[in-house]
């Protein structure tokens, strides 16, 4: 019997990996998006955006048309480094732009959402409304 060496490559963890990824089952994210953290306790929702190296001024958050959350993020180049003398021969760091929409539950108090930025996260509290104005009881007339 004559046996015959079999070379693997380091890749082939990888090439395996994206193979299961690629399929219909699980279709592949957007590597370049933020990963968005939701949590609930019993008086808030409470969403976390991580966004290293972003400034308060690259968001804008707001409650759209349709009463949802819109989260937009749009980092523009330093304008600094256009005196540098370097150019990037590949530059892989920064979100340039992204945009999410995430629909709110109905028992969010949209009038008390707050937004801050710290340590390259965007955390969103979103208050819930008292329980009493969320349900609303009434006899509704037949005609």
């Amino acid at each position: 019997m004559i046996m015959t060496p079999v070379m693997y490559t380091n890749d082939w963890i990888s090439r395996a990996f994206n193979d299961f990824f690629k399929n219909d089952y699980m279709p592949r994210a957007n590597a370049t998006a933020p990963a968005i953290n939701v949590k609930e306790t019993p008086q808030a929702y409470v969403v976390e955006l991580a966004a290293p190296g972003t400034r308060k001024e690259d968001f804008m958050v707001n409650i759209n048309d349709e009463g949802n959350l819109s989260v937009k993020l749009e980092r523009k180049d330093d304008e600094q480094e256009s005196g540098k003398q370097y150019h990037y021969l590949r530059r892989e760091f920064s979100y340039t732009k992204y945009e999410q929409t995430l629909i709110l539950p109905d028992d969010v108090d949209k009038e008390k959402i707050v937004a801050k930025v710290e340590h390259g996260v965007l955390t969103i509290h979103l208050p819930k409304l008292d329980e009493r104005k969320v349900k609303v009881q009434r006899t509704i007339a037949v005609e």
